[in-house]
């Protein structure tokens, strides 16, 4: 099996997951730089600040870029361009434009910045970590952080044995390029690292991000994902923890956001608006299979009778039904039989 579906914005989920824990980033990618940075005072995404810097840069690659203002230990502030190479393709100039943006940081705002780069791409061989220039009498050096994703694979134990969060975002990465050609080998690693997720103890919302980042990144074909998904909801009943419903709810964010995705390349207005209609009630119908079993003629047409903004209640609300296999002695269609009744569509 050799079937991929690749997902257009693998930038994405780079970009939530610095943000989320852009501190941990620091400590397991770049540990000297981060032994200078004052963590007890906060850290300032400067978004607006580097799109001012990056809106004449050539088009047609997309990256996941963070300019961030923190503090060191010594009071003084300190700026940290982070850049994620997530191309697959090393870029023969990519050196030169870790450069430019360093020089257009000083020129525009007067602050050096700390220029940073994660490579993630597949080639041993490339690694950039410095572009410079030498005339007789003019020269110039510019040395950049650099860290090799793929050199974590002969640190594999160090990963498992780490409560960094990175650590699962590196082994996603490399069992996603692992298994480019091994798709059922990828659906073993991903309930594999997922499961460790639970077996950390950790919190409900760090599950949550790293599910959704080893979500996004390791895409499975419509079949082996069902798999995964009936495997893993099948794991999380288990467990009975207050949470069961962790690849439920983000299951259905990130159906929400392809639809959202899907709607921006429809031609015209009422087009989007019908296309994103009806893709809304494929997606709360599907939750509502999955949940609580097949529905009544009746209630489906119900369902399909909702405006926008009703389905989009209910599909936040269907995520606390109960589900057929939780055993409730009530039926599990109870629960949206109630919601519809107290939203007077039935």
């Amino acid at each position: 099996m050799t079937e991929e579906l690749p997902r257009a914005d693998n930038d994405s989920p780079w970009k939530e997951i610095l943000e989320a824990y852009f501190p941990q980033a620091m400590q397991f990618f770049f540990p000297q730089t981060a032994a200078l940075i004052n963590w007890e005072r906060p850290h300032q995404f400067l978004d607006k600040e580097f799109q001012q810097i990056t809106r004449e840069a050539e088009l047609g690659r997309r990256y996941a870029d963070k300019l961030v203002k923190v503090w060191q230990i010594q009071g003084e502030e300190m700026w940290l361009l982070i850049h994620v190479e997530i191309q697959a393709i090393p870029e023969d100039n990519f050196a030169l434009r870790m450069f430019t943006y360093n020089l257009r940081i000083f020129d525009k705002f007067g602050k050096p910045a700390i220029s940073l780069a994660i490579l993630c791409d597949a080639d041993w061989t490339w690694r950039p970590n410095q572009y410079s220039y030498n005339y007789p009498e003019c020269s110039l050096h510019f040395q950049f952080g650099s860290v090799k994703l793929l050199d974590y694979q002969n640190r594999w134990g160090e990963l498992e044995a780490s409560d960094n969060p990175f650590a699962t975002v590196v082994m996603a990465h490399l069992k996603t390029q692992q298994t480019t050609k091994q798709l059922g080998e990828r659906k073993t690693w991903k309930f594999s690292l997922i499961r460790r997720l639970y077996e950390q103890g950790l919190q409900e919302k760090d599950i949550r991000n790293l599910y959704r980042f080893i979500d996004w990144v390791m895409i499975l074909p419509k079949a082996l994902e069902a798999q995964f998904w009936q495997e893993f909801k099948q794991f999380e009943q288990e467990l009975r923890m207050s949470y069961i419903t962790t690849g439920e709810r983000i299951g259905y964010e990130r159906g929400k956001e392809e639809g959202k995705l899907e709607g921006k390349l429809e031609g015209k207005l009422e087009g989007k608006l019908e296309g994103k209609l009806e893709g809304e009630q494929a997606l709360v119908l599907r939750q509502l299979q999955r949940r609580i079993g097949d529905l009544p003629p009746e209630v489906r047409d119900n369902i399909q009778r909702l405006s926008l903004e009703q389905l989009e209640a209910l599909g936040e609300a269907l995520l606390d039904f109960r589900a057929i296999s939780q055993g409730e002695t009530a039926e599990p269609i109870a629960d949206l039989l109630n919601w519809l009744q107290a939203n007077q569509t039935v």
